[in-house]
């Protein structure tokens, strides 16, 4: 230090002991107070709709193999959505509440009904349903991050694909989300964040689409459960969930020979995330389900690679495997209560459900995104355009004779659809 530094230093001090001056301090910065419980709430909208086109244009106008979109050259709206929620702290260390209302009106109600409740209110393509009802707690102090209980009516948490079409990365959905796994559930499950590394899933439910009620709200008077649990690896790189949803599931309004409320289901999925870069992103999902009344087993694979091309754009490319191997659980459903009657166990129209037999699926799928920059109440707006290709080893698509199986072994669909946050 030279000279006149340690003099100009001995200065300034001597100037702050005589009150003259003040020494600098850092400038320090209080900490925010924490939000109010309701500034977190959040009411939001959202619109989907789209068009998938089939070059065989067949006579019913459906895509085999699809559910949500099964209308082939027609325009439709999928969902609008209607949500009121207040979501869990990710980072709460104390007790925490939320809660989460959804309402939806659109062509995917006709599949998202829970039995017994608002299934038969309008007899249409269009319909209304409640997605999801629930509260849900943070406990502190259990495990090293807690546990999560979730307590009314939600979707499953089982499988990739979900109900809400923007939280997806393609338009039409996977044979593993139609087919393969649960939709929602009434009751409840827990998350338990034993370490970093691992969770525990465990749940008590009514099954697959039920709501509260004997031969009302279900198809048959046996409780389900979900059991399962999450790895989280390599820093959040890779997560690993596996879970299983089991219990009677086949409805007790046929004579089916065997009872009802003793014959289980098992659903068993396993997704497999792995961020590969900052941009590409890999999800391998493994399904396999069982009844054991029918001795029916359906399962297989899906591979999906997202690329992120930048902020605005992304692509997805889709390939995926399922194997019906008693032509049990994939058909179309022509007439507008044909699905709910089919959980119920009741007649259906004519012709109104059509299986595809005992076949084995392929699909491939590759669609683009599009993220415009748009105005804050319209955040999140995307456009998805798509071509899709699938595949069965038997003739499965298009419109047969008798009108019971398809006349073609392949189908090639291109559209797309548009989400509009609001």
């Amino acid at each position: 230090m030279t000279r006149s530094n340690i003099c100009g230093a001995a200065a300034v001090a001597i100037l702050a002991g005589l009150g003259l001056v003040r020494p600098a301090v850092a400038q320090q910065t209080a900490p925010a107070a924490p939000a109010a419980w309701s500034d977190t709430l959040a009411f939001t909208g959202q619109i989907e709709a789209g068009v998938l086109f089939n070059p065989d244009w067949p006579s019913d106008r459906r895509n085999f193999g699809h559910l949500f979109t099964d209308r082939a050259n027609q325009p439709v709206i999928n969902q609008v959505l209607l949500t009121a929620q207040r979501p869990l702290d990710p980072k709460a260390t104390g007790w925490d509440f939320g809660f989460k209302a959804q309402f939806m009106y659109g062509n995917d109600a006709r599949i998202t009904h829970f039995m017994g409740e608002l299934d038969y209110t309008i007899n249409a393509p269009y319909q209304i349903d409640i997605v999801e009802a629930n509260v849900m707690v943070h406990v502190p102090n259990i495990g090293e991050g807690g546990a999560d209980l979730k307590l009314g009516q939600y979707p499953t948490p089982i499988g990739y694909e979900v109900i809400d079409a923007s939280l997806n990365p393609l338009y039409s959905h996977s044979y593993i989300f139609n087919f393969g796994i649960p939709l929602k559930h009434t009751g409840g499950y827990g998350t338990l964040h034993l370490t970093s590394m691992l969770d525990l899933w465990a749940g008590v439910d009514t099954g697959v689409n039920a709501w509260i009620g004997n031969f009302h709200g279900d198809n048959n008077a046996a409780i389900a459960g979900l059991a399962g649990l999450g790895l989280n690896l390599m820093d959040g790189k890779l997560t690993i969930l596996g879970l299983s949803h089991f219990g009677p599931e086949n409805p007790c309004t046929l004579n089916l020979g065997f009872d009802c409320n003793a014959a289980f289901r098992a659903e068993n999925d396993v997704v497999v995330t792995y961020k590969i870069s900052d941009t590409l992103t890999s999800v391998t999902e493994l399904n396999y389900i069982y009844d054991l009344g029918f001795h029916a087993a359906g399962g297989g694979i899906a591979q999906y690679f997202t690329y992120a091309i930048n902020d605005n754009w992304s692509t997805t490319i889709r390939g995926e495997v399922w194997d019906d191997a008693k032509g049990f659980y994939v058909a179309k459903f022509r007439g507008n209560f044909d699905f709910v009657n089919t959980e119920r166990g009741l007649p259906t129209s004519t012709n109104g459900v059509v299986g595809g037999g005992r076949a084995t699926y392929t699909e491939l799928t590759l669609g683009v995104t599009w993220k415009p920059d748009v105005p804050e109440p319209f955040k999140g707006f995307m456009v998805r355009p798509e071509v899709r290709w699938d595949h069965s080893d038997r003739k499965s698509f298009g419109v047969g004779t008798p009108n019971t199986v398809g006349a073609n072994n392949n189908q090639f669909t291109f559209g797309g659809d548009i989400v509009l946050p609001f």
